[in-house]
């Protein structure tokens, strides 16, 4: 099986890199909605499988319109840190008109709601539909998933702070596979993952710094909080890689799919970058403050 986990990941690598680094944020942000919906599918079948459907249709189009929404935003900071405590700029709505996150939530809410009160579904899959569709579109795939998008606008350092964020993911990743293979003795969350150890562990987060030593020679960011996104990064990046294991195992499947040669499905290969994604963009905007 490693062979096929390594030539998956020598055939999207270059592919990825090539699309963050050279892309537009508006090719950026299709790629983005593409495997937005395949993971979302795949985390919608895990629900099936335990008899829990989703309103899927729905919560695709909601996480587009998500997707899209950000992409509007570009580099519109929604937070600051102003001394000890972090404002808010509160964006109801775009300058053309156009509506922000917040409205894009209510108006999956009245969907949800539209769908529970006048659909011909069983009444009891009410409530399991309700919470698959709000869990896979607001806690665990689409909108940390989407500031990828808000990441790769956020001005001239944009492009390679996303690609930072991947980067620190797949080394670690990798670190900790093959440390974990190799040397590991002490699970870590054998509930969840038998195979996480803390050797792998701590392997990952080992790698993930060589990285951040690495990309300080690209970044214009001091070196304290590039390291110091790269650990936040990391330990996200981890939780989600075991929150998706804890998901799996609730639906009693080893992959979320098959999609991927080595890999399984785009959820199993993404679940770390969901948390990561979103910590480091936070840590951007809010810590590091660019400008303000």
């Amino acid at each position: 099986m490693t062979w096929k986990r390594v030539a998956t990941a020598a055939v999207l690598i270059p592919v990825v890199v090539g699309l963050v680094l050279w892309g537009s944020t508006a090719i950026v942000a299709l790629a983005v909605a593409l495997v937005t919906l395949l993971a979302l599918f795949e985390y919608f079948a895990l629900g099936e499988a335990i008899g829990h459907r989703a309103y899927r249709f729905w919560t695709a189009i909601c996480a587009l319109f998500l997707i899209y929404v950000q992409w509007l935003m570009g580099d519109v900071p929604t937070y600051k840190l102003s001394g000890s405590l972090i404002a808010s700029q509160r964006i109801p709505w775009l300058a053309n008109g156009l509506p922000s996150l917040e409205a894009v939530f209510f108006l999956f809410v009245l969907g949800i709601a539209a769908l529970t009160l006048w659909t011909r579904r069983p009444l009891v899959e009410a409530l399991p539909a309700a919470g698959m569709s709000a869990s896979g579109r607001l806690i665990l795939v689409a909108f940390p998933l989407s500031f990828a998008v808000r990441l790769h606008g956020t001005g001239r350092n944009g492009p390679l702070l996303l690609l930072f964020a991947m980067v620190i993911i797949w080394v670690g990743d990798t670190a900790a596979y093959f440390v974990g293979r190799s040397i590991g003795k002490h699970a870590l969350a054998p509930r969840l993952s038998p195979k996480k150890t803390w050797e792998g562990t701590v392997a990952s987060f080992l790698g993930s710094l060589i990285v951040a030593l690495i990309f300080a020679r690209f970044i214009t960011v001091p070196l304290p909080h590039l390291v110091a996104m790269t650990a936040v990064g990391n330990v996200a990046g981890q939780v989600g890689d075991l929150l998706e294991s804890a998901y799996k195992r609730s639906a009693g499947m080893k992959d979320s799919g098959s999609i991927l040669p080595g890999h399984g499905g785009v959820l199993d290969r993404i679940d770390a970058l969901i948390l990561a994604i979103p910590v480091v963009w936070y840590y951007w905007i809010v810590i590091y403050s660019p400008g303000s």
